[in-house]
C-alpha cells in the first residue's frame, strides 16, 4: 500500500496510507493547504467563544447564588460580578476583531478576482 510523501514535523516519513489517485493524504495536499486553513480558523472560532461563554454565565450563575445563600459577602460577590463583565467584553472585542480580519481577507480576495483596473478603482 503506497505511503504518503508528506513530511511530518520532525522531517520523518509520514505513515498515512493513501489510494492511488494522490501522493499525499488530506494534512500533507498541498492542493488542499487552504481548505485547511479555513477548516481550523472555523474550528478555533466556534470552540473558543461559545465555551468561554458558558463558562462565565456559570460563574456568574454561581456566585448569584452564593451571595443569596450569604456564602460570598455582597462587596465580593460585586467585585466578582465586575471582574466577570470585563472579562466578557474582552471576549466580545476579541470576536468582532477576528470578524474584521476574516471581512478583510474575504474583501482582499474579492478584489484580487476581479481585474487590476477595477481593484484600483475601489481604492480610490
Amino acid at each position: 500500500m503506497p505511503r504518503c510523501a508528506g513530511l511530518k514535523p520532525d522531517s520523518s516519513q509520514c505513515e498515512r496510507i493513501v489510494d492511488g489517485r494522490s501522493t499525499y493524504c488530506y494534512s500533507h495536499d498541498p492542493t488542499k493547504k487552504e481548505v485547511r486553513r479555513r477548516a481550523a480558523s472555523k474550528a478555533g472560532k466556534s470552540k473558543t467563544p461559545a465555551g468561554e461563554l458558558r463558562d462565565v454565565k456559570a460563574a456568574l450563575r454561581q456566585l448569584a447564588d452564593d451571595v443569596l445563600e450569604r456564602r460570598v459577602d455582597r462587596a465580593d460577590g460585586s467585585v466578582a460580578a465586575q471582574v466577570l463583565g470585563v472579562y466578557l467584553r474582552a471576549i466580545e472585542a476579541e470576536r468582532r476583531v477576528r470578524e474584521t480580519e476574516e471581512l478583510a481577507a474575504r474583501l482582499d480576495a474579492l478584489e484580487q478576482q476581479t481585474s487590476p483596473t477595477k481593484a484600483a478603482a475601489w481604492h480610490r
